[in-house]
């Protein structure tokens, strides 16, 4: 039989190697430090332990809550700033025209959109009311807009038979009806074109013209803005090109030429006017001295 393990031998005045090993090891464990500052935490203790630079729960859910409250924030402040820009355009749309059209009294226009939309050389010279021969604005009036000084900006009752078809129309029905305000309108803003919306831009901009411009004010830029043949934009131009003299020595005759062409200055003809053109004129004429010649005007 194979002997047991032999007993550990230990030199005199030792204690046996088993006892040795258990008192090193209960030596070891009593001089364990507890973990503090300074000493190297375990994993687990790493892992809960708050360090600097890291938040613990409750902080990271506050600073998600921030993140949150200044998103919302955010999301307002641009709801208010989306209703401030639209209130500023509805300011602007409202009381926008006012603020070009006032103006406007006392300056002449620089340009018109009728004149921007020329695609070719553009010839316009202001002339103030008083260089103007009395005979020009009777003859427009009796040409376009016979109730100029009757109505405000908006002749009803030839809009109402001009839709119903109880008058002639030369252009269109919206075009018979419009009255020299609206045309004003048109000329200095829009664009050409029989659309209800542009109508409506139309109105709405005449109501300021109305209220804004006198009478004579309103005749007088008509009578420089309008278009009297391809690039010739307003009285003093149309009188240099058509007749060489300045609108103060115009005629009623040369007054009803240039009235005449006005519904389709592109194809009705001063220098050289056709039947419909010279019969037109012939109208005008007949209607200036109906409505009792420049005295009619007298009271712009």
């Amino acid at each position: 039989m194979r002997p047991s393990r032999a007993r550990e031998r230990s030199s005199p005045g030792t204690a046996p190697r088993s006892t040795a090993r258990r008192a090193c090891c209960s030596r070891a464990r009593r001089s364990r430090k507890p973990i503090c500052a300074g000493s190297s935490p375990s994993w687990i203790q790493r892992r809960w332990t708050a360090r600097p630079g890291r938040r613990s729960r409750p902080a990271r859910r506050q600073r998600v809550a921030r993140r949150r409250t200044r998103r919302s924030g955010k999301t307002r402040s641009l709801g208010a700033w989306l209703w401030r820009a639209a209130a500023a355009i509805a300011l602007f749309a409202s009381a926008g025209p006012a603020l070009i059209l006032l103006p406007l009294r006392w300056i002449p226009p620089p340009t018109t959109a009728f004149m921007l939309r020329q695609q070719g050389p553009v010839h316009y010279r202001w002339v103030p009311w008083r260089e103007i021969s009395p005979q020009v604005p009777i003859a427009v009036v009796a040409a376009e807009d016979q109730k100029f000084p009757q109505h405000h900006g908006f002749d009803f009752a030839s809009i109402s038979s001009a839709l119903s078809g109880e008058e002639p129309r030369r252009a269109s029905p919206l075009r018979g009806a419009s009255t020299i305000s609206q045309q004003v309108a048109k000329n200095l803003f829009l664009w050409p074109g029989r659309s209800w919306m542009r109508k409506a831009l139309e109105a709405w901009i005449t109501l300021w013209i109305e209220g804004l411009w006198p009478k004579r004010r309103t005749l007088e830029i008509y009578l420089n803005i309008a278009e009297f043949g391809p690039g010739i934009f307003g009285i003093g131009a149309a009188s240099a090109a058509y007749f060489g003299a300045p609108p103060l020595h115009l005629g009623a005759v040369e007054a009803a030429r240039l009235a005449a062409v006005l519904p389709d200055p592109r194809r009705l003809q001063v220098s050289d006017p056709g039947p419909y053109a010279t019969l037109r004129a012939a109208q005008i004429r007949e209607q200036a001295s109906m409505l009792g010649g420049p005295a009619y005007l007298r009271d712009l």
